[in-house]
C-alpha cells in the first residue's frame, strides 16, 4: 500500500487515523463553510482494535493513516460508535481489507449496519456494562441512543481515560490541527455552537439524559475523541464543552432576540429594522438577520442561545416568500425552545405571509405577544412605529421569561 498520510498520536497507544475534508460545505443541510473531519482511531493494545472508519471517498487516507503505524492486517477489532454513512461507509471496504475478527456495534447500530450494507449477521452486539478486553487495555461501551442516531453509543478506553464520543461534542471544522487546544478559541466555540444547534438542538433531552448516564458512570476523562473536529485533551477544555452541552441543552431563553427576514422591494425589510429599533430600546440584543445574506445554519446557531424569535416575510403567490418559508421549515424541524416571538410582512393585496408566520411560530410553542403585523405595500411612519412597538413588546416578555 502507497504511504501518503500519517497518524497522529494521541497517546502513547492510541492514533488518529482519520480524514481531513476540506471541501464540503453542506451537511445535514447547513453550511460547513470551514469544512469538517471524519474521525476514525487506532487503539495499540495487545489486540489491536480500530475505532470507527470514514467517509468512503476518504477510505484509502484512512488505511494509509493505519498503515504508516501497523500493518492493517493486525487489526482485530472494528467498533462502530455510530452507523451514519459519514462514519461507517468505509467499513465493507476496511472489513475486506483487515478481515478483524469482530465488529461491534449497539443494538441499534447492528440493525442500521445490516440495512446499510446486508452485514447484520456478522456484527457483534454490546451494550450498556459491556466491555472489550484487548489484553493490556479494555474498552468499556455505553449507548447514548439518539445523540444522534438510535443506534449512537460511546467508548470508553480504561487506561487512557479517554472516551471516545461519536458525534457528541464534535464539530465541522477541517484543519491541520488535531487538537483543540491549537486552534483559535473562537473559531473553537463558534463552530462547537453551530454543530450543536444545527445536529443536536432538537435532541436536547437525549443529550440531557446522556450527561447524566456519562456522570453517573464517574469516569475520570483526560481527553475526549468525538467523531468530527478537533480531540479535546486539556482539563479545561472539557470543562468548556461538556459544560456547554449541558447548557445548550437547557435552551434557558436569554435577552438576545434574533429578527428573520426577507423582502422583495424593501417594504419588510424597513419593517424589520423598525422591529430591531423597539427591541433595542427595550433592552434586548438584537440579530437582525435577513435572508438575502444569511444561511439557515447560521439563523439556527444565534437562535440556540436566545429569547426570541421574529420573523417577517413579503407575499409572494399568496404564501411565504421562498427563503422565509426555507429557513422556518429548517428551524421548526430544530424545535428550539421557551421563546417568544411575533410576526410581521408586507403584502400587496392578499397578505397571508403574516398570517402563515403566526401561525407557524404558535404551532412551534413561540410564545406570541401580540397579533401579526402586515403592512399594505409601503409602510408609512405611523405602521413603523407599530413595528416599533411590536419589538418593544417582545423585549418586554423576554425580560418576564428570563427572569422567571
Amino acid at each position: 500500500m502507497e504511504r501518503s498520510c500519517n497518524a497522529v498520536k494521541v497517546t502513547d497507544n492510541v492514533y488518529w487515523v482519520g480524514a481531513v475534508d476540506w471541501a464540503v460545505r453542506n451537511f445535514h443541510g447547513y453550511l460547513t463553510h470551514r469544512g469538517t473531519t471524519y474521525n476514525a482511531y487506532l487503539v495499540l493494545a495487545d489486540k489491536v482494535a480500530l475505532i470507527d472508519t470514514v467517509k468512503p471517498a476518504f477510505a484509502d487516507e484512512m488505511m494509509s493513516r493505519i498503515a504508516s503505524v501497523v500493518d492493517p492486517g493486525t487489526i482485530q477489532y472494528v467498533v462502530s460508535n455510530h452507523s451514519e454513512m459519514d462514519h461507517s461507509g468505509s467499513l465493507p471496504q476496511t472489513v475486506a481489507a483487515v478481515r478483524p475478527e469482530q465488529i461491534l456495534a449497539s443494538k441499534q447500530g447492528a440493525k442500521a449496519l445490516g440495512r446499510h450494507f446486508h452485514m447484520d449477521s456478522e456484527i457483534t452486539v454490546v451494550g450498556d456494562g459491556d466491555s472489550l478486553d484487548l489484553g493490556n487495555m479494555t474498552l468499556a461501551f455505553a449507548t447514548t441512543p439518539m445523540c444522534h442516531w438510535p443506534d449512537s453509543m460511546v467508548s470508553y478506553l480504561h487506561e487512557a481515560e479517554l472516551l471516545f464520543s461519536q458525534d457528541a461534542f464534535g464539530m465541522h471544522l477541517a484543519s491541520g490541527e488535531r487538537f483543540a487546544d491549537e486552534l483559535d478559541r473562537h473559531v473553537l466555540e463558534h463552530e462547537a455552537t453551530k454543530y450543536y444547534a444545527n445536529i443536536l438542538m432538537h435532541l436536547s433531552k437525549f443529550i440531557h439524559k446522556a450527561l447524566d448516564k456519562l456522570g453517573g458512570l464517574n469516569l475520570p476523562l483526560k481527553i475526549v475523541a468525538p467523531d468530527h473536529g478537533p480531540i479535546w485533551r486539556t482539563e479545561e477544555d472539557i470543562a468548556w464543552i461538556t459544560a456547554a452541552y449541558a447548557r445548550w441543552a437547557d435552551q434557558a431563553p436569554t435577552h438576545k432576540a434574533v429578527v428573520v427576514y426577507d423582502t422583495m422591494w424593501g417594504s419588510t425589510g424597513r419593517m424589520a429594522r423598525a422591529v430591531a429599533d423597539g427591541l433595542i430600546a427595550g433592552g434586548a440584543k438584537v440579530r437582525l438577520m435577513p435572508m438575502g445574506a444569511c444561511h439557515r445554519s447560521d439563523v439556527v446557531t444565534e437562535l440556540l442561545e436566545a429569547g426570541a424569535l421574529v420573523v417577517g416575510s413579503p407575499t409572494m403567490n399568496n404564501q411565504l416568500f421562498p427563503a422565509v418559508a426555507d429557513v422556518m421549515t429548517y428551524i421548526k424541524g430544530l424545535r428550539p425552545k421557551n421563546l417568544v416571538g411575533g410576526a410581521f410582512g408586507s403584502y400587496g393585496w392578499s397578505g397571508e405571509a403574516a398570517r402563515d408566520l403566526h401561525a407557524m411560530l404558535v404551532e412551534m410553542g413561540v410564545r406570541t405577544v401580540a397579533e401579526p403585523l402586515g403592512v399594505c405595500y409601503v409602510p408609512d411612519e405611523a405602521a413603523l412605529v407599530e413595528c416599533h412597538q411590536l419589538g418593544a413588546a417582545i423585549a418586554e416578555a423576554m425580560k418576564t421569561d428570563t427572569t422567571s
